[in-house]
This record gives structure tokens, C-alpha cells and sequence, in this order.
């Protein structure tokens, strides 16, 4: 029975191997592209970080490259005009996502916001999101959720460094507060921390593996999904992996909206809203899609955001005459004897500089989300087949020497000439851009802001601080920023 198995998986991949091989040959005009293999293609090629692979390649076959994922053609762009043309004359063709076994569980069967194709479900998914629930409007109802969670870890630090300069590690912290955000708009429920809302220690304890759990596979690395062959065996566990979290995290966020249902939760949140909807219209606000939408938002408006504001934090520290001026941006509108509030943002064009440069270079999400192409186009002279998936380097465009001076140098200044934060595009770019990108902004703003108001900063070292990233797709840092913190006068007043 062995033996039969082996010459069978053996005759597969041979028939496999000789049909992708009889495919790359009809396909003509793609662009140019490294030496392939037999089955595997170019993943050879390919190393952590990705963004860093793929600007190595760029700088030796263009600005425009092809690869081969397995049996799945790749492209990568890494041209801000090319990214223009793609996302002006082609748009509609990219706003689609390529399937992956993660979609399949984590992005409800291909029917959530991040994951579906672009079509009626999708543009009535994005109007929810965008007129419903990330609104303007919503978003001022939310100011004081905000608020008091930003406030809460600050007093938190407060309270650790009043005594003078201490070590202190920002990323839990900073994590903390943005679930804490998020769920407290969500549900109004508050998951983290000492002081968690929720009385079942083992319900919380549960949502927090949930979150954790799914950040990792969200970043997996799914061979079945570009070798065919491996699809007919979970060899690594994940897809039974995925499938039991996905299980768990259905029966936990229904649980969520029932409570709402049954009129437990009188506060202003974000299920009550779309419950009240869904009286009227229940084909449009079905409990799948509520569930679809919670999940979605819990798992891009959270790392993302307290990942970039340790990158914020950490390159103040490297560059201490950048945090000086932002301190005094603070005190000079501010003043000392109140803390800065989401109003007084726009007024802090310094502070909403440095968040820019955070995000040109440290990039939340170095290669954006991939695209798929919905049928052939042309760009550059080169050939797009249908279901072609494209990614946009975002981390290399964002650093091309040709279109930013000292395109790797950390410098805030650069955003006072006007437009040139127009050149961003971190949180995505035409149909499929991120609509979080408001709530986004706020949230930096404010937790930036009242770090660099009520504390004083410092190295542990004398050394500058490593600012190599990791792997993940959020691309957190390699080394957690650890500094050294004391409490401010105005933090002292806070805590009286």
C-alpha cells in the first residue's frame, strides 16, 4: 500500500510539474522574472523579511517583476507611477483579493470585507464600514472610549515612573490599549488589563487567546496555497489549525451579539448600531455580517496601530532634538496644565509629521494587501493575465531615493512642502484602500501626543536603537523598544 502511494503521489507531481511547465510557456510578455524550478517556481528566491526579498529582485529585473509562487503568477510593482496607472486605469480589475486557505476560514468563506471579490457584496460591505460604522459622525460618538483608554495606560506609565527614570516596555502597553479601544467600541466591553470589565476571568482569558491565536495564522505561511499538490494534505496542521479557531471565534462573537440582542448592553457600541439596522433591514445586516465586520476590525485596527506608534516612539528616541520639538509643539499650543486632546491634533502639524514619516518608513503594511487581477491588462508594455496576483511594494516605493530625499533618513521636516504626503499610501490605495484610515490617525495622534507630553525620554544605552524589522504582517519591530521613562509635572498633576 506504501509502495502504490509513492509511484501515485509520484505520477501526480510529475503530471503537475509538466502542466505548470506547458502554462508558463503560453503565457507571453510577462514581465521579466528570475530562473524558475520545476514546481516550486521562484519561492527559492524568496526570504524574510518579504518586502526586503522583493526590493533585492526589483533592483536587478525593474520596477515591474514577475515570479512564479508555485503554480501562481506573481507580480510586484515597486514604481509610484506604475502603482498610479494600476490604481487610475486598471483599478477595477486589481480590486479584487487573490483566495487563500486563511480567507477560507478567517474571512468567513471568502465573504468578508478583507477577503471577498469586488463586486454588489463587497461595495455593500465597504458602505456599511464607511457610512455606518467608521464614519465621521461614529468616530466623534466614540472620542470619549478613546479618551479614557488612552488616558487609563497613561496614568498606568505614570504610576511606574514617578519616581524617577525607569525601564519600561511600550509594546504591551500600547496593545492593551488598542484592543481595549477597539472592543469598547465594539461591544463595550473592556478585555485586557487589571481592571477588565468583564467579570469571567475565563472570558477574557478566551477572547485574548482568540486574538492572539488568529494574529498568527493571519501571518502563516500557507505552501498549499501556491503548490497544489500539498493541498490535498495539512502536513503543518494549519487548516485544522484555522478551522478550530474559526469554530471558537464564531461561537464567542454570536455570543457578543445575542447579549446585545437580549438588551444586556445599554451603551453606545457598535453591534447595538448595526442591530438596530438590521430591524429594518436584515438582508443587509445579517448576524454574518455583523460577526464578519467585528472580526475584521479587531484584526487590522489593533497591532497595526500600537506597532506604529512604537516605531514613532523609538525613532524620537534616536533623533532626541525631533522629540524636543514636538514636546515644545505641545507646550506652545497645549500648554502644561492640560492634557492634548483629539481636537487639538490638527493643530500639531509637527506631531502629524512625525506619524507620516513613521508610516513612510515603517510601514504597517510593507506590501499592502495582494491583489488579484480579474482579467488580462496591459501596463508598461508588459502583459497581466486574468488571476495574476500583484503586490505593491509599498516599504520600497516609500524609500526610492528617486522620489524622496534622504529617502532612508527619519525626517519629519519633510512633510511641511506641501503634497508630499499625498506620495503616502500605507493604508492601501484606490477601491480596496483600508477605511480605518480616520480612526487610524486619531488614535496615533492622541496616544502620540500624551506620550511625548507627560513623560521624559531616554535611551537604556548610549547605542542607537536597532530599528531592523521582523517578519509578520504587520511587520512589528526585530527587538521590542525597551527606554528608559519618568513621569512629567503635567503627569504628576494627572495622577493628584
Amino acid at each position: 500500500m506504501g509502495t502504490s502511494l509513492y509511484y501515485s503521489l509520484l505520477s501526480l507531481a510529475f503530471i503537475l510539474t509538466l502542466k505548470l511547465l506547458l502554462q508558463r510557456r503560453t503565457l507571453k510578455n510577462l514581465p521579466p522574472s528570475p530562473p524558475t524550478l520545476p514546481i516550486i517556481g521562484n519561492l527559492h528566491h524568496l526570504k524574510t523579511p518579504l518586502h526586503r526579498s522583493l526590493h533585492t529582485l526589483s533592483n536587478k529585473y525593474g520596477h515591474i517583476f514577475s515570479l512564479w509562487f508555485g503554480s501562481r503568477l506573481v507580480v510586484v510593482i515597486s514604481s509610484p507611477t506604475l502603482v498610479q496607472q494600476c490604481f487610475t486605469k486598471h483599478d477595477i480589475i486589481l480590486a479584487n483579493r487573490p483566495r487563500f486557505l486563511t480567507g477560507k476560514y478567517l474571512g468567513f468563506s471568502y465573504t468578508s470585507l478583507g477577503s471577498t471579490s469586488y463586486g454588489d457584496h463587497f461595495r455593500n460591505l465597504r458602505r456599511i464600514v464607511t457610512v455606518d460604522v467608521l464614519s465621521t459622525h461614529r468616530l466623534n460618538s466614540f472620542l470619549e472610549i478613546r479618551r479614557e483608554e488612552t488616558v487609563r495606560v497613561v496614568k498606568k506609565l505614570a504610576l511606574d515612573t514617578c519616581q524617577g527614570f525607569t525601564r519600561v516596555q511600550l509594546r504591551p502597553r500600547l496593545t492593551e490599549m488598542t484592543f481595549n479601544n477597539m472592543m469598547r467600541m465594539i461591544s463595550g466591553k473592556r478585555y485586557y488589563g487589571e481592571d477588565s470589565d468583564v467579570t469571567d476571568a475565563e472570558e477574557a482569558k478566551q477572547f485574548r487567546d482568540i486574538i492572539s491565536e488568529m494574529m498568527m495564522l493571519l501571518g502563516a505561511n500557507n505552501k498549499g496555497d501556491f503548490l497544489p499538490l500539498l493541498r490535498w494534505f495539512d502536513f503543518d496542521g494549519l487548516e485544522k489549525r484555522l478551522k478550530k479557531i474559526t469554530e471558537t471565534a464564531q461561537v464567542f462573537m454570536q455570543g457578543l451579539v445575542e447579549e446585545h440582542r437580549s438588551g444586556k448592553h445599554k451603551a453606545n457600541t457598535m453591534i447595538e448600531h448595526l442591530l438596530r439596522l438590521q430591524e429594518s433591514q436584515p438582508e443587509y445586516y445579517s448576524d454574518y455580517i455583523i460577526k464578519g465586520l467585528i472580526q475584521a476590525m479587531l484584526l487590522a485596527g489593533t497591532d497595526t496601530t500600537a506597532l506604529t506608534i512604537e516605531w514613532a516612539m523609538a525613532a524620537l528616541l534616536n533623533h532626541p532634538e525631533m522629540l524636543k520639538k514636538a514636546k515644545d509643539e505641545l507646550e506652545n499650543h497645549v500648554g502644561k496644565e492640560r492634557l492634548v486632546d483629539e481636537s487639538d491634533i490638527p493643530n500639531l502639524p509637527y506631531l502629524q509629521n512625525i506619524i507620516y514619516e513613521t508610516l513612510r518608513l515603517y510601514s504597517p503594511a510593507p506590501l499592502l494587501l495582494p491583489h488579484r487581477s480579474s482579467e488580462e491588462f496591459n501596463i508598461e508594455g508588459f502583459t497581466i493575465p486574468r488571476n495574476t496576483i500583484v503586490l505593491i511594494n509599498a516599504w520600497a516605493i516609500q524609500r526610492d531615493p528617486q522620489f524622496w530625499s534622504d529617502s532612508t533618513c527619519f525626517k519629519p521636516e519633510r512633510f511641511e512642502e506641501e503634497g508630499e504626503q499625498d506620495k503616502l499610501f500605507p493604508f492601501g490605495i484606490g477601491r480596496r484602500a483600508c477605511p480605518g484610515i480616520g480612526l487610524a490617525h486619531r488614535t496615533m495622534g492622541l496616544t502620540l501626543g500624551l506620550l511625548i507630553q507627560c513623560f521624559e525620554w531616554k535611551p537604556l544605552t548610549d547605542e542607537e536603537i536597532d530599528m531592523t524589522e521582523n517578519k509578520g504582517v504587520a511587520m512589528p519591530k526585530l527587538i521590542p523598544l525597551e527606554a528608559l521613562c519618568k513621569a512629567g509635572p503635567i503627569s504628576n498633576k494627572m495622577l493628584q
